[in-house]
């Protein structure tokens, strides 16, 4: 199979803003940045609109530019209007640009005064679900974590250091897909907890373990082995899905490139195939989580039986028992890279919360980290509100903000899913 479709992606946010578009914004290019990995984008939940065909002229290119997004932002609500409800909708530019919550470049050509591209508009789902009238409730799978394992000239490599396939995943627009991806941005631990090693163990306890640091309830291994023909020259990802620590098989496939520089569509489109696969197993019943994974280990073996002098002693209270690592999402906000350490610091020295990792980012927006905590909800919610923190409680879900900052505008009711509120 030969893939046309080149996807670009270009940073432009600040040159946005600078125009006077700064609602809109084009996602970031999925090049990881120096000394780490890539963080996954657009978790959000958005409607995709893919496929708006722009040709605008200006007095010069960026005007040319500019002028092809706004464009696209008008083309893509009638495509999405068209598609929910079966009629053309139009809205104003303003209006637009609360509802956009990103821009995907797929193939652009810029003149000294044209514009011509491809592009992909996406929409902010609750918004845009309200103003159609049309549900947005995306029923999704228990919390998985998604292993890219990639084999490339007879090496395996997951985060050991980085590589196209993890980039791909964090490209992923996720947001729309029935399975919950807990995606791994690669840094601190993450290389020595997820290797291509890890992925052949199959023992329960430790999977256990690691699943419970990234607040995943099961695991899916997506896998890629590339043969390529000669330097440059045509690439073959020959990809597989799959399922828990035996790697139940869900689905395995081959894609073709003609020349290397084509390698970033070839992962795209493995990804893309790959959901899918996912999404179709979750709906026949076989992404259940094995009984020896979802079963917890016992305690550490009870002691010797005491002595007698100890047996006459007083018999202390028994504590009544806790549910072990509950999973909880917590929703926060992120202006700033350093609002995200502070954020996941300020949960981490909380007693009975085993883990706190960022497993949604939104720079400027609402982030979501995902906690283990050694309690119910409730208790972690108490532990906050004691320590100056505005908390809103939802099913699974937690909304926290610093008590008294942004007293403006009402926290919005924390919803139960992953994604942040993108835009």
């Amino acid at each position: 199979m030969t893939l046309a479709r080149k996807s670009l992606t270009i940073g432009i946010a600040s040159a946005l803003a600078l125009a006077g578009l700064g609602a809109v914004f084009a996602e970031g290019d999925g090049k990881a940045p120096a000394g780490g990995s890539a963080v996954p984008i657009d978790a959000s939940g958005s409607f995709e609109v893919s496929g708006v065909d722009v040709d605008v002229k200006g007095k010069d290119a960026d005007a040319a530019r500019y002028g092809g997004w706004r464009l696209a932002q008008r083309k893509g609500w009638e495509m999405l209007s068209r598609k929910l409800t079966g009629k053309v909708s139009a809205m104003s530019d303003s209006a637009l640009d609360s509802l956009v919550t990103g821009i995907v470049v797929e193939k652009e050509q810029i003149g000294p005064t044209r514009y011509i591209a491809r592009l992909s508009v996406l929409f902010d789902r609750n918004k845009a679900g309200g103003i159609l009238g049309v549900s947005v409730a995306v029923n999704q799978s228990p919390p998985m974590l998604i292993v890219p394992l990639e084999y490339s000239g007879g090496a395996g490599l997951v985060f050991e250091r980085e590589t196209a396939w993890a980039r791909a995943w964090n490209r992923f627009k996720s947001g729309g897909s029935t399975v919950d991806y807990v995606r791994v941005q690669g840094n601190g631990p993450d290389s020595m907890l997820l290797n291509a090693g890890q992925v052949l163990r199959r023992g329960r306890n430790w999977w256990r373990s690691v699943l419970d640091q990234y607040g995943a309830a099961d695991v899916l291994i997506a896998e890629v082995q590339l043969r390529r023909e000669y330097p440059g020259g045509p690439i073959i990802g020959i990809f597989s899905a799959t399922h828990g620590p035996d790697r139940q098989k869900i689905a395995d496939f081959a894609l073709r490139v003609d020349n290397g520089d084509s390698l970033d569509t070839l992962m795209d489109a493995g990804v893309q195939r790959l959901d899918k696969a996912y999404q179709q197993a979750l709906a026949l019943g076989q992404l259940s989580t094995d009984r020896l994974l979802a079963t917890r280990p016992p305690g550490a073996k009870a002691e010797e039986k005491p002595s007698d002098e100890a047996t006459e002693a007083a018999t202390p209270t028994p504590e009544p028992s806790v549910a072990a690592g509950t999973a909880i999402s917590v929703q926060f906000d992120t202006p700033n890279v350093g609002s995200v350490n502070a954020g996941e610091a300020a949960l981490r020295g909380i007693p009975g919360v085993r883990s706190a990792v960022t497993s949604s980012l939104a720079l400027g927006g609402i982030s979501v980290m995902r906690v283990s905590y050694d309690g119910q909800i409730a208790s972690l919610h108490a532990q906050l509100e004691a320590r100056g923190w505005s908390v809103q409680e939802g099913p699974g879900v937690l909304r926290i903000r610093r008590a008294g900052g942004g007293g403006a505008q009402p926290a919005p009711t924390p919803q139960a899913t992953e994604a942040p509120n993108g835009g």
